[in-house]
């Protein structure tokens, strides 16, 4: 599923409610809403040539985007893991949810703060699976803590 921004500053690129246009450079990885497919882009548009080209990633036939790239948009780093940040964790009374602030690690060295939100039900789950995991890590140590 792709994720389209929605830039509400002008200071984000674009009108309210509308996205920056995308253009990609040489090297990048898009996909092409037309074919719906991910290619790698191997041309731009200009010196002659009036639209981009593209090559799957692991190679194969070239095709071609239109120059203005309204077809084409970025692929999003795929996120490798999150991790728990050593900060205190919240409970919402009025949503009935608890907050675990994280960190999401991408697979192209990139990183963002979010926060994991459970409702009451995954708090118990995740506060036995925890629990779990500790009774696991002590029975690999042989029993000490």
């Amino acid at each position: 599923m792709a994720r389209q921004g929605t830039p509400h500053l002008p200071s984000q690129g674009g009108e309210l409610g509308t996205a920056a246009p995308f253009y990609p450079r040489l090297g990048d990885i898009a996909r092409d809403t037309t074919k719906d497919q991910i290619g790698v882009v191997v041309a731009l548009p200009g010196g002659g040539r009036r639209t981009y080209g593209l090559v799957p990633p692991g190679g194969g036939d070239e095709w071609s985007a239109p120059y203005d790239g309204t077809t084409l948009r970025p692929v999003p780093a795929q996120v490798t893991h999150i991790t728990p940040q050593k900060r205190d964790v919240m409970y919402d009374q009025r949503a009935g949810q608890g907050g675990l602030p994280v960190t999401v690690h991408y697979e192209d060295g990139g990183i963002s703060e979010s926060l994991l939100v459970l409702d009451p039900a995954q708090l118990e789950l995740y506060a036995y699976q925890v629990g779990r995991i500790l009774e696991l890590r002590d029975a690999a140590r042989g029993g000490n803590l």
